[in-house]
């Protein structure tokens, strides 16, 4: 399948979360984003280094700046559980406005066309290092990293976008 591309609608899909009352739930991707502006990044891994040093923080760092373009909703997926992505958010207790939702059997990351396999490191099937810029369920940017690269997906190349 051929990765996700601007011009494309997005897929629509399940990822979980765990609410303020710490139940789990399931959140359609289009619930989320239809008639909105978003930005969808994600991760090979959570609590992995280029993703939990650079990528979340710079999000983090810059979901001001983000909304002040028209940014209605941040959203960050790995392909962790969403006990693990609720741990992981915990560790940035300075967020406010990055959500961590999980695609624990890689099924959204598939629909994408995004997945990596890393079975040859024991990490499985995994989300290849992206951001996506989406404006009511179309893609207007698609920032997607080769291999382990850290170099197009940032929130400052978001920003470019905007």
């Amino acid at each position: 399948m051929a990765p996700i591309a601007v011009g494309d609608v997005l897929p629509d899909g399940a990822l979980s979360y765990f609410d303020a009352d710490d139940k789990l739930q399931q959140v359609s991707v289009h619930s989320l984003a239809a008639g909105k502006k978003v930005i969808i990044f994600g991760v090979p891994g959570a609590f992995t280094p280029t993703c939990s040093l650079k990528h979340v923080p710079g999000f983090i760092e810059k979901a001001g700046e983000l909304k002040s373009k028209g940014v209605d909703e941040i959203i960050c997926i790995s392909v962790n559980d969403p006990f693990v992505m609720k741990a992981w958010a915990q560790t940035y207790p300075e967020n406010k406005d990055v959500k961590f939702l999980a695609d624990g059997s890689a099924t959204y990351t598939h629909a994408l066309g995004l997945e990596l396999n890393l079975g040859d490191k024991g990490l499985g099937t995994r989300s290849r290092r992206f951001a996506l810029l989406v404006d009511d369920l179309k893609v207007k940017a698609a920032n997607v990293e080769s291999g382990g690269e850290f170099t197009v997906s940032s929130a400052d190349d978001i920003l470019k976008a905007l």
